[in-house]
């Protein structure tokens, strides 16, 4: 225990040396680099506030706004509190981290560009791992489940080209995926566009994507991936109506995209218990000795 306050003031010096050499690289959005390495202290400093405990039920959740009106409007967090579980989530870097009890932790692990997008995630994944949290995904790691989300503008695919595009990205998430069996993942498909900012050809794109990130082409043999369908959820499922793959209209608010309360009061226990079966499914699926 006594040499511990050293290790950890090496770390510190470390990860200061290492964020004025990559400087605007890894600052914050709208932050700079001298709020990043005290976010990036602050992580290392409290990295034991979740110990993982090794059960999966330390969850983490990236995302952006519709995430947060999820969480607060679906009652996640009471959900999966009351099931026993550790409910983290992390929203834009300038909000940062929220606890399992609902207050901010102060800091955010610096996901890079803020950019929660396909590419974005692709990116993040790319980053080396650490057992500190020395950059965003490691931060991530500390966490046993981690959810990944990307915002309703992801589903305005324009192009043929641009779907083979973001399936590439997703394919190199679950290529770092693969080499995490510690770790459980869960994709949370982008939500549908409100129709008016949206055209039909770009809809049925987004529910192509979704359908594919389902699909067994896309989970079978890994094991410790899941996906849940936002999209499926939120999207009218009419082919004969003219909102048809957009956000349905009793989950929208005039032209906004962002799902309403309703839509929220709906999924958000849905989007809890999934979380909950498969995080209990892969643990027993590892104590039964099967393996990943």
């Amino acid at each position: 225990m006594k040499d511990s306050a050293p290790a950890l003031l090496l770390v510190v010096l470390v990860i200061l040396l290492l964020s004025l050499l990559i400087g605007a690289a890894t600052a914050l959005r709208g932050q700079g680099l001298r709020m990043a390495v005290l976010h990036r202290m602050q992580a290392i400093l409290h990295r034991n506030d979740g110990v993982r405990r090794g059960d999966f039920t330390n969850v983490i959740f990236l995302h952006h706004s519709v995430g947060r009106n999820l969480i607060q409007q679906g009652g996640v967090r009471e959900r999966l509190t009351a099931a026993g579980f550790q409910f983290w989530d992390h929203d834009y870097n300038w909000e940062g981290l929220t606890r399992p009890d609902g207050t901010l932790a102060g800091y955010s692990y610096g996901i890079p560009g803020d950019n929660t997008d396909p590419d974005g995630l692709a990116r993040l994944f790319a980053q080396p791992a650490f057992p500190w949290p020395l950059n965003a995904f490691s931060g991530l790691l500390q966490h046993e489940v981690i959810i990944i989300k990307s915002c309703f503008p992801n589903s305005n695919i324009r192009s043929d080209e641009q779907l083979r595009e973001m399936q590439g990205y997703y394919l190199k998430v679950r290529e770092r995926i693969d080499r995490l069996p510690d770790h459980l993942f869960i994709i949370v498909t982008s939500p549908p566009l409100n129709p008016a900012e949206t055209t039909p050809e770009a809809a049925a794109r987004a529910r192509t994507l979704s359908r594919w990130l389902q699909s067994d082409e896309f989970l079978a043999g890994h094991p410790n991936l899941a996906v849940f369908d936002l999209f499926g959820l939120l999207a009218e499922d009419d082919p004969t109506a003219p909102d048809f793959n957009m956000l349905r209209a009793e989950y929208r608010e005039g032209t906004d995209s962002h799902p309403n309360r309703v839509a929220n009061e709906t999924i958000g226990p849905l989007f809890a218990d999934f979380i909950i079966e498969v995080a209990r499914a892969y643990r027993a699926r590892l104590e039964g000795g099967t393996g990943p």
